[in-house]
Order: C-alpha cells, then structure tokens, then sequence
C-alpha cells in the first residue's frame, strides 16, 4: 500500500516511554499513515508493546515493524527507516517522545499548500529531572521560502534559527533518495550531521508556529551531556569524526551567494564542541589532550580560501586561526570566549 505520510519510530529500549509515543502517534487526525517502526535490537519489552499496538489498535494494520539485524545506533536506524518508508513524506517521531494530535495533518495540509519540500513545526522542550519539570516553547514565526537559496540564505545567516534536529519536520522522502542523504552512524549529533546541510537541498521550506512536537529530556539521554556522571572521551571523538566529514562537504556548495555563511555556522558547530569538551572535561575518560581540542577547530578551507569569502570574513578567520594556533593558546581562547557567552 502506498501512504501519503510515514511516521518513522526507531525504538531502542524505551519501554518507560514508547506507550506515550505510539498513542501520540496512532492518535492523529490525518488518516494516510505508515507507522513504521524500526526494531533497534534492545533488551527490553518495547518491541512487545508494540505488538499489542499492532495487534489490537483500530489502526494497527498499518503499523509495519522492521528489525535491524543488529543493534546500530540512532544513526543506522534513520537510515533505514529513509529506505523503508512507503510514504511520500517523512516524519521522524523519537520513541520517548509525542506529538500533538493534528501535527501531520497541520504539516501536509502546508506542504501541499505551498507546494513545499518540507515543513517545519514548533516544539516544546519538556525537562524532567529531580522530581520537577521544566518545559519551554520553541516558537517560529509563520514563515514561507519559495525562491531558490532563499530559505539556505536564512538558515545560515542566525545559527539558532533553525532547529537541528530530525524529528518535527514533514519532508518529501524522494528529498533523502534523490540526494543520496543519510545519517552518520554515530548516536549524538547525528542530527547535526545530516541537518546541517539538508537546506542546501530544499527549494521551498514553510515554518509554522504551532506546537506540533513534545520534546522530552531525562537523565542519560545521549543529548544531555550536563546530566550525565561519565562520559567516554569515544563517545565524543566518533560525533567529532562524523562533524569532520561536514567539512569534507563544503566543496560541493562553494559557489553558492550563502557560502560564508554556512561555513561560519559549521566551524561554529566545532566550536560549540570544543566548549563543550572543556565545560565536560571532568567527567570525560581519558581526556582530551589540547591537541586534540585545537584539531576540532581545523578548517577544511586554507588561510587565502578563507580570507577570499565573499562575506563574513572576519568570523571566519576569528575562526580559522583557532584552527592553526599552538594547542595551548587555542584551548585558552576557547575556555575565555566560553566562559564569556556562558557555555563554560
């Protein structure tokens, strides 16, 4: 059966959670939908409330599960959910998360609207940690781009302007085939890899102000470092290779009027990294030499590549030289612009 939409669920011992999102989920009102979820290997019953799901909801036909031959990380998981999904758009839905009970139709309704390749919805940020529960609204404005690079242009000229994440955004799948995208395999900032660069590929984007995406952050999520008693300095390196191959890709749109500002939102990525190595490096084994932490702030681009941008170029050689510095004068630049913007 052709769907109009696949919600794409990888599921990973989340059984606390996975009720919450399958009933999000199979409680939306648009109709043409695949559930498909992505059988991650884990150790736990959530594979089995699925099932229930599958076997007794009034939608649970088309509920379609998938298992990997092995567990391979969030990563892989995406990755094989692009390739599974039937659907003409793609929703990715985490499975300890939920969503409001219009959110595809709200996002499909704008796609076919303006005939947009994605569309894009607010979130709420809800934090439950010691016994109390935080939750914050992230908000766009309404906002339509229809010409060509317009909605790259915006993306990279406010690096938070755009959420880098995968979920709570309505994507034509053909998007992800077409252009050959896929995640890195690695579990943290496998979002940033992909993301990154996903407004290079997009001719038309809408974004919404409607709360379509409940967002949940716990203790020993892989997403918050700050939470967390041990780090594995291998954790890190590996989301640090897969940022490397960010820059790898920077050829491929060096010609584009938003060129500067794509590659002063990637070394600012670095950036961020580094800092957060630094504000980490207590509960991080083995640490980080300073070596290791100036080569984060390498750039793929050389002294005269990056004094020839078109624009920006102060930001960008600000950020070059952190690049090519002694490791010690790096690491001190880092930890005192750190500390001042308060990410240290």
């Amino acid at each position: 059966m052709k769907y109009e939409v696949t919600i794409g669920i990888p599921v990973y011992n989340v059984e606390k959670y996975i009720r919450l999102t399958m009933d999000s989920a199979l409680a939306q009102t648009f109709e043409n939908i695949e559930f498909l979820v992505l059988d991650d290997c884990g150790t736990d019953s959530s594979m089995d409330v699925v099932r229930e799901y599958q076997q007794q909801h009034p939608r649970g036909k088309d509920i379609r599960i998938v298992r990997q031959p092995q567990n391979g990380g969030l990563g892989r998981a995406r990755n094989r959910i692009i390739e599974e999904a039937q659907g003409e758009y793609l929703y990715h839905l985490d499975a300890d998360d939920a969503i409001a009970p219009n959110t595809i139709e709200l996002l499909y309704e704008n796609a076919k609207k303006y005939d947009a390749d994605i569309v894009y919805g607010s979130y709420e940020r809800i934090e439950e940690f010691d016994g109390t529960t935080t939750k914050t609204d992230y908000q766009y404005p309404a906002m339509q781009f229809l010409k060509e690079h317009e909605f790259a242009d915006r993306v990279y000229s406010d690096y938070g302007f755009l959420q880098a994440n995968t979920w709570n955004f309505l994507i034509k799948t053909e998007i992800y085939l077409k252009n050959n995208i896929r995640h890195k395999p690695v579990n943290y900032w496998e979002d940033f890899t992909t993301t990154i660069d996903l407004p290079t590929y997009i001719n038309r984007a809408v974004l919404l102000p409607n709360i379509t995406y409940y967002y949940y952050c716990r203790y020993g999520s892989l997403s918050n470092f700050a939470n967390r008693d041990h780090i594995a300095k291998s954790e890190i390196q590996k989301t640090i290779d897969a940022m490397a191959l960010v820059k790898q890709n920077s050829d491929r749109v060096k010609s584009r009027p938003y060129f500067h500002k794509r590659m002063y939102k990637v070394m600012m990525t670095h950036f961020y990294m580094a800092c957060s190595i630094l504000k980490e490096e207590r509960v991080i084994t083995p640490p980080f030499t300073k070596r290791e932490i100036r080569d984060v702030m390498r750039s793929p681009l050389s002294l005269m590549e990056t004094i020839g941008l078109r624009g920006w170029k102060l930001r960008n050689l600000f950020l070059f030289l952190l690049g090519v510095l002694p490791p010690a004068c790096t690491v001190a630049v880092i930890r005192f612009v750190g500390k001042h913007k308060g990410l240290i």
